[in-house]
């Protein structure tokens, strides 16, 4: 079969069909659920992971050295350790052969080409992916394997087993930008990460849906159906987003597609002998008498005529005794039980030539609904594995040194940069497992727990800031860090850092701190897993901060020393040590101006001697993880 990644091979189609599901989210965006930075704290979450490849074209742009990998380094690492989740990575396996055709008839669509003469694929025939996206999911799949996070291959599409999995309760949520989930029984999609907000996690709820749309998963595929989906581009034409919400929205999830089923196959008993609309139909005469409507005044519009009204008002009008009917204003409707019948009838008459329409559309298309395309959304055996023994989900320790080889040969990164970036991820499984059996005494057998530093606050999220104390003997005549640039931070207990820098594609740069000759790492870790851990450790820093809170108050409330008033006449005191001091330096011969000079001088080439005695950072980086 004819397969465009030949002739492109650097061109990845997209996910999204072109009709109906590219609207699809918009239909859903007034339910989306804005969850908190912990929501997924503790949860096992399903990501596809063509979802994070397709995205790196954005570093693409901005020439990165392998973006995929970078990018899924990053998220993975934040993932695990910043939010305190479980990934559970999913990959594609072989398209159906109506995914390829949908896929390949995409690709032309968007190119323009006429795709009418060109082979489709057929059964057992698939139109894999360009080898350049294979070659980037084969990579992300080792560098994944080697973080110890668990990858599950599906037998089709990704989102297919993300929705099994989380509809059988293997995992809590979903990462996927595919609606196409929700047809699979996922119960909550992560569409997007919004970084630097209080919110990031844009989530939609399948409950939400059903409350706010009436929408169940039985629904959402009919819908699919009639306005196209991954497997069938084209749906049935003449039927938008609008019309097949409002036609599903009338009948129940168990009949919906029975129901489509019937009108396909020209079984429903409105399609028996052909479709009549309503204004075509002649009226018996016993319903045309009954519905017969009554005369009505020209001047006030209640039922009745204008003479009868001019002599005394009608029963709808209140005027005083022997007044006429009040005059009717612009757009004046009528509420007798007669107008009423009247307005029902014609707006019953109007939706149901509405929904005429909508079934003369459906019976005219051919093929509908396509039964393999239900059974591919209903069906609950996408991955691997049997139903009764279910996935085989395990978390592992790092491979640390495979690692760096892999990423250093891969990006050309220094392995003390790869070291130094992986350390919040080894943070966190250290104090996951001293939280549960407290064995391990060092963090990747360098570092042992020293105390909490402070209190860090971003985008209104709070962090604890762990000293790691460096157990491995050091050179004591390397300084690691500046004390005077550390001088601000020591002072704060609590510091708030930029919102500006994202919290999603980049991880936390540890700091490297020198104090007293002892070496320290900062990294900033969750409280409740610091409290976990070291719940003595955090007592003492809790004690710490409130004395020291007290001392400030104290400080405060003492009365300040006022300042001396300019222009105040100094006493014989102050005026005769001043005097004598100036008389001695002229008596030396020495210029009060010439020692200020060499004061000034003498500090800088001290400031000067200092700064010199730092190490650039790439250098501190290499002594303290090489």
């Amino acid at each position: 079969m004819f397969n465009p990644s030949i002739i492109y091979p650097h061109c990845e189609t997209p996910k999204k069909p072109i009709r109906g599901g590219g609207k699809f989210w918009d239909l859903l965006k007034p339910y989306a659920r804005h969850e908190g930075f912990d929501f997924l704290r503790d949860k096992r979450v399903a990501v596809d992971l063509s979802f994070w490849i397709v995205q790196h074209e954005t570093a693409i742009k901005a020439r990165a050295r392998s973006p995929h990998l970078r990018l899924t380094f990053f998220r993975t690492i934040n993932l695990f350790a910043k939010f305190g989740a479980f990934p559970v990575f999913v990959v594609d396996g072989n398209p159906s052969h109506l995914k390829s055709q949908a896929r390949i008839a995409r690709f032309f669509r968007v190119s323009g080409i006429d795709s009418s003469s060109l082979p489709v694929a057929g059964d057992g025939i698939s139109a894999e992916r360009n080898s350049t996206f294979t070659k980037h999911v084969q990579e992300c799949v080792e560098l994944l394997e080697l973080l110890g996070v668990p990858v599950l291959k599906a037998k089709g599409e990704a989102e297919a087993l993300c929705g099994q999995l989380n509809l059988e309760g293997d995992v809590d949520a979903c990462i996927t930008s595919d609606s196409d989930a929700l047809l699979f029984g996922a119960k909550c999609v992560i569409k997007s990460f919004q970084s630097n907000s209080k919110e990031p996690f844009e989530c939609y709820y399948m409950s939400d849906i059903e409350a706010g749309l009436g929408l169940k998963r039985k629904h959402m595929i009919a819908i699919s159906l009639l306005v196209g989906n991954d497997h069938d581009l084209n749906g049935v034409q003449g039927i938008g987003l609008d019309t097949a919400l409002r036609f599903v929205q009338t009948f129940s999830e168990d009949e919906i597609l029975n129901r489509l089923r019937d009108i396909g196959n020209g079984h429903a008993a409105l399609l028996q002998g052909g479709i009549q609309y309503v204004d075509d139909i002649v009226p018996s005469l016993a319903e045309s008498s009954s519905k017969t409507k009554f005369s009505h005044c020209s001047f006030c519009g209640h039922p009745g005529s204008k003479k009868a009204h001019s002599k005394s008002s009608c029963e709808y009008c209140i005027t005083n005794i022997g007044e006429g009917c009040m005059k009717k204003p612009e757009g004046f409707r009528c509420s007798c039980s007669s107008c009423n019948m009247d307005r029902k009838d014609k707006e019953q008459k109007k939706q149901e030539n509405w929904r005429l329409k909508v079934l003369n559309k459906i019976a005219q298309e051919p093929n509908f609904p396509n039964e393999e395309i239900i059974e591919i959304y209903l069906c609950n055996n996408h991955g691997y594995f049997s139903a009764n023994e279910g996935p085989c989900i395990s978390w592992e320790s790092p491979k640390t040194e495979a690692l760096v080889d892999f990423l250093a040969f891969h990006q050309l990164w220094e392995p003390s940069y790869i070291r130094q970036r992986m350390l919040p991820m080894l943070s966190t499984i250290y104090l996951r497992e001293m939280a549960e059996n407290p064995l391990y005494s060092l963090l990747y057998g360098q570092y042992e727990f020293h105390s909490i530093d402070r209190l860090k606050i971003r985008n209104g999220h709070q962090f604890y800031v762990v000293k790691w104390k460096r157990a491995v003997p050091t050179v004591n005549s390397v300084t690691l860090a500046n004390p005077e640039e550390e001088s601000d931070i020591l002072q704060d207990d609590v510091i708030e850092v930029d919102e500006s820098i994202s919290v999603w594609d980049e991880s936390d740069d540890p700091k490297i701190r020198n104090s007293d000759g002892c070496y320290f790492m900062l990294t900033d870790e969750n409280m409740d897993l610091v409290q976990a851990a070291f719940p003595e450790e955090v007592d003492r820093f809790l004690q710490e901060k409130e004395l020291k809170e007290l001392k400030r108050r104290k400080a405060s409330v003492m009365p300040e020393t006022p300042p001396k008033p300019k222009g105040v006449q100094l006493n014989i005191t102050e005026f005769y040590r001043s005097t004598k001091t100036k008389k001695l330096e002229t008596e030396a011969g020495e210029d009060p101006t010439q020692i200020s000079v060499s004061q000034n001088a003498e500090t800088s080439n001290r400031k000067r001697k200092a700064s010199n005695s730092n190490i650039p950072k790439s250098v501190r980086r290499r002594l303290l993880f090489d």
